[in-house]
C-alpha cells in the first residue's frame, strides 16, 4: 500500500477539500476552480471597494440635487459600452474578452488617477461626476462578467452549493477595499487609491487564467473545441433576447425594482449624510465604514447561510428574502427617519442582496444558452440595472417636488416591494421547471468527450 506524499497536488487537494467540507458542500475535483474563482471575486471586489467610497463622496460633493443628472449620465454610459462589449463576447475566446474588458478599465484608473492629480477647484468637481459615472459602469461590468462566467463554468448544482461561498470570497474583497479607503484616505488622499484599485484588477485577471486551467473538471460531459471557439452571434442579440424571452424579460423586471428601491435609499442616504457632515474626508470614511459594516455581515451569511438556506427554501424563497427586508424597512423608515434607521437598513438590505439574493439572481441564468449568459446577462445587469437607478432617481426628484419628503418616498416603497416579492417568487419556481426539462434532456443524450479549456 502506498501512500501519497505530502506536497502531491491531489493530497493538497483532498486536505483543502476536508477544510472546505467545514463549511460547504465540494468535491475534491472542484477545489482548485472553487479557489481560483473565489480569488478571482476577492480580487475584482476589492477593487471595486477601494474606489466606491471615493465615489459616493464625489456624488455627493458635486451636490445631491445633481444625483438625478448624474444616474442619467451613468444610463449613456451603459447604452455606449453595451454592443463593444457584446462584439468582444462574440469574437474573442471567453479568458481574452474578460482580460481585454478588465483591461480597458484599469487603463482608466490610471487616467483619473493622472486628472484627480492634475485639477483643482470646479475642474475636479467636474472630474469627480465623471468619475461617479464611470464608477457605475466599471462596477456593474467587471461583476457582470464573474458572474457570467461562474454560470457558464459551474453547473446548476454546483451553483446552488458554491455560489454563496464564491460570494464570501468577493465579500472578504469588499471588507480588504473599504478598510483600506477608511484607514488610509486621510493619510495617502482618495486619488493615489486608484492605483492599489489598478493593481487589484491585475491579479484579478491573473485569476482568470488561472482558474481558466481547470474547466476540464467542472464541465465533464462537453467538447473541449466548443469551449475554446468564441461564442459568436450578432452584436445586438443579448439585447433581442432579453426582450423576446418571459423569462429573461422577468429576471430584467427583478433588477429593475431592485434598483428602483436602491436609489430610493440611496437618495434617502445621501441627503442624511449632506445634513450631518461638511467635511469631504469624513463624509468618505462614513461611506467606507458603512461598506465595512455590510462586507462583515455579508461574509457571515454567504461562508455558513448563504448555500443552507438556498437548498432548505429552494431558489423561488431565497429570491423573496431581500424584497420582504425591504419592505419591512421602508416602513421602518418611514416610521422613524433618522440615520440611524436608515444605515441600518442599509446595511441589513446590502447583505442580503450579496449573501442571498445576488447568489440566487445568478442561479437563474445557469438555466439559459451560452449566449445569453454572457450578452443578455450583461445587457441585463448593466443597461436594464442602470434604467432602474434612472426611473428612482427621477422618480425621486418629481417627487421631491410635488412635495413628497423622505417619509412619503419610504412609503411609496412599499408596495413596489411587494410587487418585487411576487416576481421572484414567478422567477425561481420558473427556473426550477426549466432546469429540470434540460435534466431530462441531458439524462436521454448521448455522452461527449470530456473538455478542457487552456488559458490563451
Amino acid at each position: 500500500m502506498t501512500t501519497s506524499p505530502p506536497n502531491d497536488p491531489d493530497t493538497r487537494a483532498n486536505l483543502v477539500s476536508r477544510l472546505l467540507r467545514l463549511a460547504i458542500e465540494v468535491r475534491p475535483d472542484e477545489v482548485r476552480a472553487l479557489v481560483w474563482s473565489w480569488l478571482y471575486f476577492f480580487c475584482v471586489l476589492s477593487a471595486y471597494y477601494v474606489i466606491r467610497p471615493i465615489r459616493d463622496e464625489a456624488g455627493v460633493a458635486g451636490g445631491v440635487d445633481n444625483l438625478p443628472w448624474l444616474f442619467t449620465g451613468t444610463l449613456v454610459g451603459m447604452t455606449i459600452v453595451n454592443p463593444p462589449f457584446a462584439a468582444l463576447v462574440a469574437r474573442l475566446p471567453r479568458v481574452r474578452f474578460v482580460s481585454a474588458a478588465y483591461r480597458f478599465f484599469i487603463a482608466n484608473l490610471l487616467v483619473f488617477f493622472l486628472l484627480l492629480k492634475t485639477t483643482t477647484g470646479a475642474q475636479n468637481i467636474w472630474v469627480g461626476r465623471v468619475f461617479f459615472i464611470w464608477a457605475a459602469v466599471f462596477n456593474l461590468f467587471v461583476v457582470s462578467v464573474f458572474w457570467a462566467f461562474m454560470a457558464d463554468v459551474f453547473s446548476r448544482d454546483q451553483g446552488k452549493r458554491l455560489f454563496g461561498f464564491i460570494a464570501a470570497g468577493g465579500t472578504l474583497g469588499g471588507i480588504l477595499g473599504s478598510s483600506l479607503t477608511a484607514s488610509l484616505v486621510a493619510v495617502v488622499g482618495s486619488t493615489s487609491l486608484l492605483i492599489v484599485s489598478a493593481a487589484l484588477l491585475e491579479l484579478a485577471v491573473f485569476s482568470v487564467r488561472r482558474l481558466a486551467r481547470h474547466f476540464e473538471a467542472l464541465r465533464a460531459g462537453r467538447a473541449q473545441q466548443a469551449q475554446e471557439q468564441p461564442i459568436g452571434g450578432g452584436v445586438l442579440s443579448g439585447i433581442s433576447h432579453a426582450l423576446k424571452s418571459p423569462y429573461l424579460l422577468n429576471i430584467s423586471l427583478y433588477m429593475l425594482l431592485y434598483t428602483i428601491l436602491s436609489t430610493f435609499l440611496y437618495f434617502q442616504q445621501a441627503e442624511m449624510v449632506n445634513r450631518s457632515f461638511v467635511d469631504r474626508a469624513a463624509r468618505t470614511a462614513f461611506f467606507a465604514r458603512i461598506d465595512l459594516l455590510v462586507n462583515i455581515l455579508t461574509l457571515g451569511i454567504q461562508t455558513f447561510l448563504t448555500g443552507r438556506i438556498m437548498r432548505a427554501l429552494g431558489v423561488a424563497l431565497t429570491l423573496t428574502l431581500v424584497p420582504a427586508l425591504s419592505a419591512a424597512g421602508f416602513l421602518a423608515f418611514g416610521l422613524a427617519p433618522t440615520i440611524a434607521v436608515i444605515v441600518w437598513f442599509q446595511v441589513l438590505r446590502r447583505a442580503g442582496n450579496f449573501a442571498l439574493a445576488r447568489p440566487s439572481r445568478e442561479v437563474l441564468f445557469t438555466v439559459v444558452p451560452r449566449e445569453d449568459k454572457y450578452k443578455a446577462k450583461s445587457f441585463i445587469d448593466t443597461f436594464t440595472y442602470r434604467a432602474g437607478d434612472q426611473i428612482g432617481a427621477w422618480s425621486y426628484a418629481l417627487m421631491a417636488l410635488m412635495g413628497i419628503g423622505l417619509v412619503g418616498t419610504a412609503f411609496a416603497a412599499v408596495p413596489i416591494s411587494v410587487a418585487w416579492l411576487l416576481n421572484g417568487l414567478w422567477l425561481g419556481r420558473r427556473q426550477e421547471r426549466l432546469a429540470s426539462d434540460q435534466a431530462r434532456g441531458q439524462h436521454h443524450a448521448p455522452p461527449v468527450a470530456a473538455p478542457a479549456l487552456a488559458p490563451d
